[in-house]
C-alpha cells in the first residue's frame, strides 16, 4: 500500500521504527530517533488528518476504518507483525502509572466497543419503540401498531444480550491483554453470568439469595452481569495464574491441568473475595460520579465539559468506557450515563470550531482539512479536528472547549442521560432517553453556536495571520526554478556580499574551509545556487553540503555559530541524496530567532574542494542573481 510505504519512509525508514499499533483512528508508532521525522512530508501524506508526538508515541490520525489498514500494511513492510506483542509487553513497563493504567484500559475497552456499540443504539432503537409519550400522548409506537410487538420483543433481546455477556466480552479482551489465554478469559466471563447463578439486576427484587456450602463456608452464588470492575480483576489473576502455571508444570501435563487449574483458582477466589469486593466498589464509583454530577448541576457539567477535550488529549477518556459502561448497564437504577452527553457536546463544538475556521480562513490546503475533519467531529470522531486544526490553531481550541462548558452546563442542569452508547455527536440522539431529546437538541444547539462565536471573536482578535495562506515556498515550487548555467553559482539568498576573508568568523576567513563569500542575508529563504546533489544536511540543520554539476563541492552555513540551536530556527526542505536544481528552495530560516539568541546572520557560502571561480557581484546581490563564475 502506497500510503504505509510514505508514512515509513517519513518517519525515518523502517529500521527507526520500534513498534506500531493502533487505536480507533490513529497510527501509533514507538521511534528510535523522533527527529528523523518529515512532518510536513507525512502531513500531506493521502488520508493522513493530522501528526502529533505524545505519551513517547508519534501519532498519525487516518480515522476509523482506514487506520486498522495502514498499521497492518505498516506492520508488514516492517516485519514487526510477529514480535508486536513484545514489544507491548517492554513499552507498557516505561511512563508514569496512570499512564500506563489509561493505556490498558484503552486496548481493552476499544476492541469491544463496537459490540457495546451495536448493543447501546439497538437500546435506542427499542426506546423508540416503547416509550410513552413520544408521539402520541400516553400511547407508544407499540400501543399504537401492536403489530410490532414481537419486533420490539426481538430488538430489546439483542440489544441486552451484549450487557448481559458483558463480562465474557471483557473477560477475552482483558485476559488477551494480560498476557494469559483469552478462551480461557471468556471462560471466566461465562461462569460469572451462567443461568445458575441469581442474575445481578434481580439482585435487589430477590427474596433470597441463593449460597453453595463449601466445607461449612457460606458462598453467595450471585452473577455479575453488567459489571465490569470484578471482571478486569479476575482476568488479570487468570493471566497471572496461567503465566506462572505455565513455568512449573512439566510440558507433559501442562495442557491438562494449566487449564483446570487457572480456571477453578481463579473462579474459587472470584466468587470467595475478589467478586462481592468489586462490585461494591464498582457500584459505588458508578453512583458515586452520578451523585456528584447530578448534585452541582450546571456547575459540575460545566466542569466536565471544560476538562473534556484535555483528558481526551492525554488519552485519559478511554478509561470513561469501565464507568460508562457500567452506569449504562444498570441504567434502571442509575438512570442513564452522563459521560456520553458530555462528550458529545465536547465532539460538535470542536467540529463547531473547524467549521468556523473554514469559513474564515483563505488557505485552501487548511479549508480541505477543515471540511472532512469539521463534519467527522460533529458526527463524533474528534482526533482529526482537534489534532489536525483546533490544537494547532490555539484559539479555536479554547473556544470549543468554552462551548462545551456550556453546553454540557445545560446537560447537566436538565439531567440528561444516555441509555447506550453511541456515535458522540448530532447522531448521539438516539442514545439518549426520548424525554431528554429536546434537551439532548437544545444542549447541541448551545455547544454548537458557542463554539462557532468564541472561534470568530479569538481568531479575528489574535491570530488573523493564521487564516492566511502560507507565505512560505515549498522545495517544488516550480517558479523558483532556473534555466542554470552549469559553470555558474547563482546567489542562494539576497543580501550585502563580501569576500570569505572579510567574515567575522576566523576560521571561515582563513579559508581553511575553503574559499567563497559571505552573504549578509535579508531574508530567511534559502535556495540552492546549481544544478546538483544534495551531499549532506547536517543533523542540526544549520548547514548544507551539495555537490554542482561540474563537481564543485559547496558548503552553505546558515549564521555563526548556529549548531548551538540545535536546529530550532531551520526549517530544511530537502534530505541527503536529493537532486536539486538551482534556485529551488533548501531551507526556510527563522533569522529573527538567530539574532535573538545574540549570533550571526553571517552566512558562508564556500567551495571547499579548490575550484577557482570569478566573482560577478558588487556589494549587494539578489537571490537567483548569477554570484560567482567558475573558472
Amino acid at each position: 500500500m502506497k500510503i504505509a510505504s510514505q508514512v515509513i519512509q517519513y518517519v525515518g525508514g523502517k529500521e527507526n521504527i520500534v513498534s506500531a499499533m493502533h487505536c480507533a483512528t490513529r497510527l501509533r508508532m514507538k521511534l528510535k530517533n523522533y527527529d528523523l521525522v518529515n512532518e510536513d512530508e507525512l502531513s500531506d501524506v493521502d488520508q493522513v488528518k493530522g501528526v502529533f508526538l505524545a505519551n513517547d508515541q508519534y501519532q498519525v490520525i487516518f480515522g476509523s476504518g482506514t487506520v486498522n489498514l495502514v498499521t497492518a500494511e505498516v506492520l508488514n513492510q516492517t516485519g514487526l507483525g510477529a514480535s508486536e506483542t513484545k514489544v507491548e509487553e517492554a513499552e507498557e513497563k516505561k511512563g508514569n502509572p496512570l499512564m500506563r493504567t489509561v493505556k490498558v484500559l484503552s486496548d481493552i475497552f476499544v476492541p469491544i466497543i463496537p459490540a457495546i456499540v451495536a448493543g447501546g443504539l439497538l437500546m435506542g432503537l427499542n426506546n423508540v419503540l416503547t416509550a410513552q409519550g413520544l408521539f402520541v400522548e400516553g400511547k407508544s409506537i407499540i400501543d399504537l401498531f401492536p403489530a410490532m410487538a414481537g419486533i420490539a420483543t426481538f430488538i430489546n433481546m439483542c440489544a441486552a444480550a451484549p450487557f448481559t455477556f458483558l463480562p465474557v466480552l471483557i473477560g477475552f479482551s482483558a485476559t488477551k491483554k494480560f498476557g494469559g489465554n483469552p478462551y480461557l478469559g471468556a471462560a471466566m466471563g461465562m461462569i460469572m453470568v451462567h443461568p445458575d447463578l441469581l442474575n445481578a439486576y434481580s439482585l435487589a427484587s430477590a427474596e433470597t439469595i441463593p449460597t453453595w456450602n463449601w466445607f461449612g463456608l457460606s458462598v453467595e452464588a450471585i452473577g455479575y452481569q453488567g459489571t465490569v470492575l470484578p471482571v478486569l480483576a479476575v482476568s488479570w489473576i487468570l493471566a497471572n495464574i496461567e503465566k506462572r502455571l505455565h513455568k512449573v508444570t512439566p510440558s507433559w501435563l501442562d495442557n491438562l491441568s494449566t487449564p483446570l487449574l487457572s480456571v477453578l483458582i481463579t473462579a474459587a477466589l472470584t466468587f470467595l473475595f475478589v467478586g462481592p469486593l468489586l462490585r461494591e466498589a464498582g457500584d459505588l464509583l458508578a453512583f458515586g460520579l452520578s451523585w456528584l454530577y447530578s448534585t452541582l448541576g450546571f456547575l459540575g457539567g460545566a466542569i466536565f465539559g471544560l476538562l473534556y477535550a484535555p483528558i481526551t488529549i492525554t488519552g485519559m477518556h478511554h478509561s470513561f468506557s469501565a464507568i460508562e459502561t457500567q452506569l449504562i448497564a444498570a441504567s434502571e437504577t442509575t438512570g442513564g450515563s452522563f459521560i456520553f452527553p458530555i462528550a458529545s457536546m465536547n465532539n460538535v463544538a470542536q467540529g463547531a470550531a473547524v467549521l468556523t475556521v473554514l469559513f474564515l480562513t483563505k488557505n485552501e490546503k487548511l479549508k480541505s482539512l477543515c471540511t472532512a475533519s469539521g463534519i467527522s467531529a460533529l458526527l463524533g470522531i474528534t482526533e482529526p479536528a482537534m489534532f489536525g486544526v483546533t490544537l494547532k490553531l490555539k484559539y479555536p481550541f479554547y473556544a470549543a472547549i468554552i462551548g462545551s462548558a456550556a453546553g454540557s452546563a445545560w446537560i447537566a442542569g436538565t439531567k440528561t442521560l444516555a441509555l447506550a452508547m453511541g456515535a458522540a455527536g448530532l447522531p448521539g440522539i438516539i442514545s439518549i432517553a426520548p424525554q431528554s431529546w429536546l434537551n439532548f437538541a437544545i444542549g447541541l444547539g448551545i455547544s454548537i453556536l458557542t463554539s462557532a462565536i468564541m472561534t470568530v471573536i479569538l481568531m479575528k482578535k489574535f491570530a488573523q495571520e493564521e487564516l492566511e495562506p502560507s507565505k512560505k515556498v515549498k522545495a517544488h515550487d516550480e517558479i523558483t526554478l532556473l534555466d542554470a548555467q552549469p559553470n555558474v553559482l547563482y546567489a542562494p539568498m539576497s543580501g550585502s556580499v563580501r569576500p570569505i576573508s572579510a567574515c567575522s568568523d576566523a576560521m571561515f576567513a582563513s579559508k581553511a574551509m575553503g574559499d567563497g563569500v559571505v552573504i549578509i542575508p535579508e531574508e530567511g529563504t534559502l535556495l540552492s545556487p546549481v544544478n546538483g546533489k544534495v551531499m549532506m544536511v547536517f543533523p542540526t540543520k544549520h548547514a548544507i553540503g551539495l555537490q554542482g554539476e561540474n563537481g564543485e563541492e559547496i558548503l552553505i552555513h546558515v549564521g555563526l555559530d548556529t549548531v548551538s540551536l540545535e536546529g530550532k530556527p531551520f526549517e530544511v526542505c530537502v534530505k541527503d541524496g536529493d537532486e536539486v536544481r538551482a534556485g529551488q528552495v533548501l531551507m526556510q530560516i527563522d533569522l529573527q530567532m538567530i539574532k535573538d539568541a545574540g549570533l550571526s546572520i553571517e552566512t558562508p557560502v564556500l567551495i571547499t574542494n579548490g575550484k577557482e571561480f570569478e566573482a560577478l557581484h558588487e556589494e549587494t546581490v539578489s537571490s537567483r542573481q548569477e554570484m560567482l563564475k567558475l573558472a
